[in-house]
């Protein structure tokens, strides 16, 4: 566990928290004026890698062989030169801070944060974290790694769960859920749509499976695997019968096949590791997936009422009326997939430049 001071005076900034993975959709900007809830989950920090905010510097303005040396290998439209390795925590952990009014930025329903600190501490006035609440953004605060410290407490530090308590007590993520809004649709204040976790897992997921399709037409798995990337990968991979073949695996699935050329996996939430196969398979490209989205793949919950005659049992749930469906098919989201694909060397290769190109030019439009 660790509370995080402010390097200028040393006052207390935080709860106790502690260290797990930054999600998948840390980064995502959903939808329009839609409101997205707390990005991370309360007495939880994760460290960003990549930069966040200003200043910016366009891609032309980049030599490539510093862009490398930062992890991008793609052209990107700008980059951050703000400092990496900010800690990202939910607001409601933060203590002894107070909001710069005049940092407001030029954000749309809130606070963005892309024009760096807009909190200072409350003690010495020195610029600490960055508020994110903007309309379809995750809210977090983004503490400064050059403006605070972290410091180490007592207290219980437990050891991350292992694989098998995951996959046993591990919570799974819908993929379907009511999006928030501010009026928006017909006056109503949400609407039913894919989950928004979802679209940046199919994003990242993506971006690694064209890398390991090597240009070969992939088969997934049916079902809503197939809703996720079978699709996209059709549009976007040459035609003709399927070269590779990827399935699902992780802790308590059978074994696969020794042909099973890419693994779809989940990655551990607290430290961030991919789950990794021992066996025949181990050489297979294994493709991330957030625990909670895969564990609902391996083991999908059915939203239909169990069917029964006479007297309905105790523990069979009426669903009347149904529950809506999203109006579209699953899409992959477009700055995750982007923000994934760029930072794999395999990029490099032309014909992933030609799929990014597109991609920029609003040319694959409906996949994403």
């Amino acid at each position: 566990m660790f509370v995080f001071v402010c390097a200028g005076c040393g006052a207390g900034l935080t709860t106790p928290l502690s260290q797990v993975s930054l999600p998948v959709h840390a980064r995502q900007k959903y939808g329009n004026g839609v409101q997205l809830p707390v990005l991370m989950e309360s007495g939880t920090f994760a460290v960003d890698p990549d930069p966040w905010g200003g200043p910016w510097r366009l891609w032309d303005e980049i030599d490539p062989g510093e862009a490398e040396a930062r992890g991008i290998y793609a052209p990107v439209y700008a980059l951050s030169d703000s400092t990496p390795g900010a800690s990202v925590i939910a607001p409601g952990d933060v203590r002894g801070t107070r909001l710069i009014p005049e940092k407001r930025d030029g954000a749309c329903c809130g606070l963005d944060g892309a024009d760096g600190p807009n909190m200072a501490c409350e003690a010495c006035d020195l610029p600490v974290a960055a508020r994110v609440d903007d309309c379809s953004l995750w809210q977090a605060v983004r503490l400064s790694p050059d403006a605070v410290h972290r410091v180490p407490v007592d207290g219980i530090h437990a050891a991350p769960l292992s694989w098998k308590e995951l996959a046993e007590r591990g919570e799974k993520t819908p993929p379907f859920e009511p999006i928030a809004t501010w009026g928006g649709r017909s006056e109503a204040n949400h609407y039913w749509s894919w989950s928004p976790q979802w679209e940046a897992a199919v994003g990242q997921a993506l971006a690694h499976l064209l890398v390991a399709s090597q240009g070969q037409l992939v088969k997934v798995p049916g079902g809503l695997t197939a809703d996720m990337f079978q699709r996209a990968l059709d549009a976007l991979l040459p035609a003709g019968p399927p070269k590779r073949r990827a399935v699902l695996a992780g802790p308590g699935q059978p074994s696969p096949d020794a042909g099973v050329d890419i693994l779809l996996v989940p990655v551990h939430p607290q430290t961030g590791r991919t789950w990794t196969p021992a066996g025949p398979t181990a050489s297979a490209y294994l493709v991330p997936l957030p625990l909670g989205v895969w564990l609902w793949l391996v083991s999908p919950q059915p939203y239909l009422p169990v069917p029964a005659s006479g007297r309905i049992p105790q523990d069979v749930f009426r669903d009347d009326p149904l529950p809506l469906l999203p109006n579209h098919l699953l899409r992959a989201d477009r700055g995750t997939f982007q923000h994934t694909l760029v930072r794999l060397p395999a990029v490099r290769s032309p014909w992933l430049r030609t799929i990014l190109k597109n991609l920029t030019q609003g040319t694959s439009t409906n996949l994403f």
